[in-house]
């Protein structure tokens, strides 16, 4: 099994209390944490306001991060999960991406999705258009990505964007194109669009639903000619990692207090419940992880909701979790 991590970025409310001059400090300490400790990926999320409720809370942006996390890091790879298709043109995000592959040396990841957050969309000024429509949308993005990367001059005309003659230098470094992840788990628009384009997905709410998703993934594919066998199929993890149980209680319940700054009793135990369903102590991630991986997960993105205060839980899984599941 390979891993990734998340930087905290202030999405999920998790640079509370630190000080505004202290941010950047953190986010870039904490990556190259996730380098040193031997994860394979380091992560932000694409998104402008705050969860579970918009707040006054920093929210970092995701492609500002990745610039900034390519000038500081060295050998983890950076990527999105997942940057929304319609919040930037695909012709200006395939420059961008690679942009930042140059910089990184190749070491970018390209994580793309239709979008969901509408509250963001009518905050922002997007036009939030119905599933369909953000679906066809991010099938051409892709294309006309793909494209970009590796052809000299692009004109594409499709029913959501058309270029004349568009041309991207820098390539990218890495051949034949940047990897491109496609997340989520529509099952007649989205993952037809991940069988058509993408090197990985990430998808699957619980263990039942990735198995589900991932047959129905499998049709796409012999429909559309392609190897199901080659797409990566992920799946992102909330974790409290923890040596003890109580240790794990402990740090569950000061996730609560957080999030009772925000939102009331019910909502506050609602979030918590998404951590239990992995946290626990090494060997209690590592049984449960084994499970998806007998169903086909072989790559696994966590989140930490305590990085830019403690290490702890994160290098505990990078020494005991991590060695049970990638020697195997």
């Amino acid at each position: 099994m390979r891993f990734g991590a998340f930087v905290p970025q202030g999405w999920r409310l998790d640079l509370i209390g630190i000080d505004p001059t202290q941010h950047w400090p953190t986010m870039s300490s904490v990556a190259r944490a996730i380098e040193a400790a031997g994860f394979e990926s380091a992560w932000v999320y694409d998104h402008f306001h705050t969860v579970p409720v918009a707040s006054q809370e920093v929210t970092y942006e995701a492609w500002t991060l990745m610039a900034a996390l390519a000038a500081v890091t060295d050998n983890v790879r950076l990527g999105q999960m997942c940057t929304s298709n319609s919040y930037r043109q695909p012709s200006y995000l395939a420059k961008a991406a690679a942009s930042i592959d140059v910089i990184s040396g190749g070491r970018l990841e390209m994580g793309i999705g239709a979008g969901w957050y509408q509250a963001e969309y009518e905050g922002y000024g997007y036009e939030f258009a119905k599933a369909s429509v953000r679906i066809g949308q991010l099938d051409e993005g892709v294309q006309i990505m793909k494209r970009m990367w590796t052809e000299d001059v692009v004109d594409f005309k499709g029913r959501h964007y058309t270029l004349e003659g568009a041309i991207c230098r820098p390539k990218p470094l890495q051949q034949p194109h940047i990897p491109v992840w496609v997340a989520g788990g529509g099952e007649q628009l989205t993952l037809r669009t991940a069988a058509r384009h993408a090197q990985y997905t990430n998808f699957g709410l619980d263990l039942d639903s990735f198995v589900h998703k991932s047959a129905v993934l499998q049709e796409h594919c012999k429909r559309e000619g392609t190897s199901f066998e080659d797409i990566v199929r992920s799946k992102n993890f909330n974790i409290i990692c923890a040596g003890t149980e109580a240790e794990v209680e402990a740090k569950l319940a000061w996730l609560k207090d957080k999030y009772l700054g925000f939102v009331p009793e019910a909502r506050a135990q609602a979030q918590v419940k998404e951590f239990r369903h992995l946290s626990g102590t090494p060997q209690q991630i590592v049984e449960k992880l084994r499970a998806w991986e007998q169903a086909g997960m072989t790559y696994a993105i966590v989140y930490f909701p305590d990085l830019a205060y403690d290490l702890s839980g994160l290098q505990l899984f990078a020494t005991e979790v991590i060695p049970a599941l990638s020697q195997r």
